[in-house]
């Protein structure tokens, strides 16, 4: 399974992220890069992420990551996104009165709002939406190998991509809107859920990350 390098931007759950790796994979070289140089060799790379927009890009950018993860992706190298780090990669986001990402895919980030709808029970849904949430798997993919659709998984966000008119859809979650939780593209795979706090869900997705080749 080679190296997998964990990018390491300041703003990720870096070593939960690290321990399940090595839990699904002891076999693998788990990195924890605070360089592009640290990552260099890299079978795969994950790109975390916790923490407001701004603060991330500053970190990713600073960091010499951006250059690093577009040369990744021209080399096909296999390449997993988790929550913040699944946003960075969008066009645009709403968070932090407004910040550029990456450009990677062409999706806004964009803000639940303070109008969700009101649920079963009379509360309305709060912002952040955190917790267990169901996915449902919107194409086939090696990563939802032996995870059964509608899954549960753990979120933790305030913000969002929209999953409406959304090509590089692959999970679709409800939240008062209908969310992206998770998209894909080539050799790229990123999640609005933390896998690393899933469960046997997360695991397995994890474990068929270490071993997936980029390819649908």
């Amino acid at each position: 399974m080679g190296k997998v390098a964990v990018l390491d931007y300041g703003m990720g759950n870096l070593h939960s992220v690290a321990s399940a790796l090595d839990k699904v994979a002891p076999e693998a070289e788990v990195v924890l890069a605070q360089t592009p140089q640290q990552a260099q060799g890299a079978e795969r790379l994950l790109v975390p992420g916790v923490g407001a927009i701004r603060d991330c890009m500053a970190g990713f950018v600073e960091a010499g990551f951006a250059p690093l993860l577009k040369d990744a992706i021209a080399a096909d190298i296999p390449i997993l996104g988790i929550c913040v780090g699944m946003q960075i990669m969008m066009r645009h986001s709403e968070e932090n009165n407004g910040v550029d990402c990456l450009d990677i895919f062409p999706q806004p980030v964009q803000f639940f709002g303070s109008d969700l709808p009101v649920v079963q029970g009379g509360e309305r849904l709060k912002v952040p939406h955190m917790g267990w949430n169901s996915v449902r798997q919107t194409c086939e993919h090696p990563l939802w190998a032996g995870i059964a659709d509608e899954s549960r998984f753990y979120f933790v966000h305030s913000y969002y991509v929209p999953a409406e008119d959304n090509p590089v859809l692959a999970g679709r979650t409800e939240y008062g809107v209908p969310l992206a939780s998770a998209v894909a593209r080539e050799n790229i795979f990123a999640t609005q859920f933390h896998p690393e706090k899933s469960a046997d869900a997360g695991l397995q997705l994890l474990k068929n990350f270490v071993s997936w080749n980029g390819r649908a």
